[in-house]
């Protein structure tokens, strides 16, 4: 139990964030009116998508000092689950664009940014499946994890607010917390938050898991191999 004690919160937190940001009553803003809900869903997948990609380049980093399976396994991992998390930040915000701005994909500064980072990840795991050689794959995709991330903050961060931008808190456009991220809001964003990061840190890990018995058994069977090649074969004739 001491074990799946943030599991459960995972759940409970995702379950409150899913019904009340739905249901619960939410500020009767211009332009934005019910669409405000989406806000729960997408900046949420943001923040933990930033914090599943800081994971993964620290495993990849912790690989190049200590080249260990385990290490590559985890970044790797990581990655994937950020990067599902990017994807859902993308659709949930062009829904959002849809009603708020009257397109699902505007040429905003922080959308093409987010689209570049994602492109560049996405290079991340075809890069990968280009080496057959596991120590050469590990380290090359370290090495290029590093430089990825490397990008995704300038790409969202710092970019975006140096150029125009529809987004809230870019482009010398007020943040949310300025003017309309309410107490009736707070009270689901930041469970909202840390819910799904936690969900995030569950997939992950259930992948992890996979992918480490999936390594075991290839190498029992690589052993098995081995070991029948070294027997001597008997002559039956």
């Amino acid at each position: 139990m001491r074990k799946r004690w943030w599991k459960i919160l995972a759940v409970l937190l995702v379950g409150y964030t899913i019904t009340a940001g739905l249901l619960a009553d939410v500020p009767r803003l211009p332009i934005l009116n019910e669409a405000i809900r989406v806000l729960h869903f997408h900046v949420p997948m943001w923040f933990g998508m930033i914090g599943l990609f800081t994971a993964s380049v620290i495993y990849s980093v912790r690989h190049l000092q200590n080249p260990l399976l385990k290490h590559d396994i985890y970044a790797i991992e990581f990655a994937n689950t950020g990067m599902l998390f990017g994807i859902l930040g993308i659709l949930s915000g062009s829904l959002w664009a849809k009603f708020t701005w009257g397109a699902f994909w505007t040429n905003d500064a922080k959308l093409n940014g987010a689209a570049i980072a994602m492109l560049i990840y996405a290079a991340y795991f075809i890069l990968r499946s280009s080496f057959s050689d596991e120590q050469q794959r590990s380290r090359v995709s370290a090495i290029y994890n590093i430089f990825a991330y490397s990008t995704l903050i300038p790409l969202l961060f710092i970019l975006p607010r140096m150029t125009d931008s529809l987004h809230p808190g870019n482009g010398g456009n007020p943040g949310f917390n300025a003017y309309d991220l309410d107490s009736s809001l707070r009270v689901v964003f930041y469970p909202a938050v840390v819910g799904w990061t936690l969900m995030g840190v569950w997939l992950t890990s259930l992948r992890i898991r996979l992918n480490t018995v999936k390594q075991k058994i290839n190498e029992r069977l690589e052993e098995d191999l081995l070991r029948n090649r070294s027997q001597p074969v008997t002559d039956l004739s």
